[in-house]
Formats: C-alpha cells, sequence, structure tokens
C-alpha cells in the first residue's frame, strides 16, 4: 500500500499559526513579536578621515563619490589635517556656509590654527597652501555637517604658486629647520617693464637678492589691495617686518634702506579672513651670499635716499 504525503490545508495552517500565540507555557511567549529585539541603530551619514591623503585636486565641495584616501606615501596632491563640525547657527543653514559667511570663515580660522600645529610651525612660512572643503549641497541636505582643512604644497610663492604633488606627509614637515618647504632667500628678475618676472628660490649661501622675512598680517578694516595706493599701505606693513628681521629702526629713513615684495593670498581666502601677508626684504641690484637677519644696519645702511 502507497501512502501519499498530505498537505496541510488552509485550516491546519491557521491553526499553527495560532499556536504562536497561544499555545505553550514559556513566560517569553506573550504574543508582542518585538518586546526582546534590540533598538537598530540610527542611520548615519559618510564622514572623511583627518591626517589623509588624496590623489585629487583641492576642491570646494567634497562629494562622497569623488572621495578616495591614499598612503601618504604615495604621489598625493592633498592632505587632510582635521576635520571639524559646524555649529549652530551654521549648521541650521539650508546650505553648506558660503566663502565669506560667518560660519565659513569660523572653519578657516579653525583650519589655519590647525594646520601650524600639524605642520610643527606657521604654514605660510612655507610652500604652503591651506583650504576648507565643505559637503556637497545633497550630503548637506541629508545631514552632514562636516568641514575638512586641507593642506597643499605649493611648487613656489609666486602669485601663490601652483599646486605640486607630493610623496610623503607635512606632518611636523616644519619642526626641521633645514626643511625644503621653508621660505628662504631668491633670485629676483625683474622684465622690461620694472616687474617681477621671475623669483626663483636659492640658497642663502648662493647670490642673491631677496630674502623671505615674516608676515604682515593687515587689519580687518584693510581691504584686498587694488592700485598703487593700496599696495603701498601693504608695502608700509612690510618694512616693518623686515626692520624686525634685520634689526634696523622702524623710522622715516626705513623706506631708503630696503625695497620689499608683498604677497597676500587671493582675494577668496582674504574674503575668508586670510589677511597674513608673505613678505620679502628685496635690494635690486645686490648680490647678497648669506642671510641678514639680525645682522642690523650695516647690512641695511640707507641707501636709496
Amino acid at each position: 500500500m502507497r501512502f501519499r504525503p498530505r498537505t496541510p490545508g488552509i485550516a491546519a495552517t491557521a491553526a499553527a499559526l495560532l499556536c504562536v500565540g497561544a499555545c505553550g507555557t514559556g513566560g517569553d511567549v506573550d504574543g508582542d513579536l518585538t518586546n526582546d529585539w534590540g533598538a537598530m541603530a540610527p542611520a548615519t551619514g559618510f564622514v572623511p578621515s583627518a591626517q589623509t591623503c588624496h590623489l585629487s585636486n583641492f576642491a570646494v565641495s567634497g562629494p562622497r563619490a569623488t572621495y578616495e584616501e591614499v598612503d601618504c606615501a604615495v604621489e598625493h596632491r592633498t592632505e587632510t589635517v582635521h576635520v571639524g563640525e559646524y555649529t549652530a547657527p551654521a549648521s541650521e543653514a539650508a546650505e553648506p556656509p558660503a566663502g565669506t559667511s560667518a560660519g565659513a570663515r569660523a572653519a578657516y580660522r579653525t583650519c589655519d590654527e590647525k594646520t601650524t600645529e600639524y605642520v610643527g610651525g606657521p604654514w605660510r612660512h612655507a610652500r604652503l597652501w591651506i583650504g576648507v572643503t565643505h559637503p556637497s549641497p545633497a550630503a548637506w541636505s541629508g545631514g552632514a555637517r562636516w568641514f575638512r582643512c586641507e593642506v597643499v604644497e605649493l611648487d613656489s610663492i609666486e602669485d601663490d604658486g601652483a599646486l605640486a604633488q607630493r610623496s610623503g606627509t607635512v606632518r611636523g614637515a616644519l619642526a626641521a629647520k633645514d626643511s625644503d618647504l621653508l621660505l628662504t632667500c631668491y633670485a629676483i628678475e625683474l622684465d622690461d617693464a620694472g616687474a617681477i618676472s621671475t623669483m626663483p628660490p636659492t640658497e642663502c649661501a648662493d647670490k642673491h637678492n631677496a630674502e623671505f622675512a615674516g608676515i604682515w598680517t593687515a587689519p580687518a578694516k584693510v581691504s584686498y589691495p587694488k592700485g598703487d595706493a593700496a599696495w603701498e599701505e601693504f608695502h608700509d606693513g612690510c618694512r616693518t617686518v623686515a626692520a624686525s628681521y634685520v634689526g634696523v629702526p622702524v623710522d622715516g629713513n626705513l623706506r631708503y634702506r630696503t625695497g620689499v615684495v608683498s604677497l597676500p593670498g587671493n582675494a577668496d581666502v582674504w574674503a575668508q579672513g586670510d589677511h597674513g601677508v608673505r613678505c620679502y626684504l628685496w635690494l635690486d641690484g645686490a648680490e647678497l651670499t648669506s642671510s641678514l637677519k639680525g645682522k642690523g644696519t650695516k647690512v641695511l645702511p640707507v641707501q636709496y635716499k
């Protein structure tokens, strides 16, 4: 005799389901199917990592799709120094902070400070540039409130230079006095119109006619320079920096002791509050073969009066 397997009918299936809620004597079977389940963690958005390097060029907006970390030993273009978070009221805005907003300026100040800590010295004393990367508008709408502090190496300091590819981290790079990133001496050449055509770096022991003297921080009320009169204010500021560097009086004769080259950042970072101006003493026609730091009036006599 053959037996055919029986398939439960609708009534049997219903009875089995009812038994789930009513059969048995266990204290845990009470008909509430979720009472012992742990709560699911809330969804979190992407947040970039600090102290990482990237192949891509600097960008103000940083979409997740273009984000790629690489070992800093690999040739790269940017390095993330710090990742911060926007707070109210900037975090409550409908869009990421614009370049001149209070939130964007605050983020830039944070990145300025964090970069100096990270590289081991004032980053403006070196062939470095910083920028702030924000979440993309889509990520901001999704709740992202981070900002990235990015540092890049420049191939020169003329007009902020061009972004260079680098192998190796810049972390602690300025702690060494002989860092090849530090600004030192330069051999300025002029074009036929008397303007600076090139400003290649040199060893201070080699012939040169200019030297980095330090940073003049322009007052907040000072506008980005446009026109000769505005630039003269910057040159006067840099002359005071050069005077302190060499050790000569800041008086009416100072402008007859040395010329200067004054290099602020571009207008965009100026709008974000970066009023640091790189200052170089410049003795046109001179052939210096050592640094003038701390050498006083004997190396900077009144000569142009």
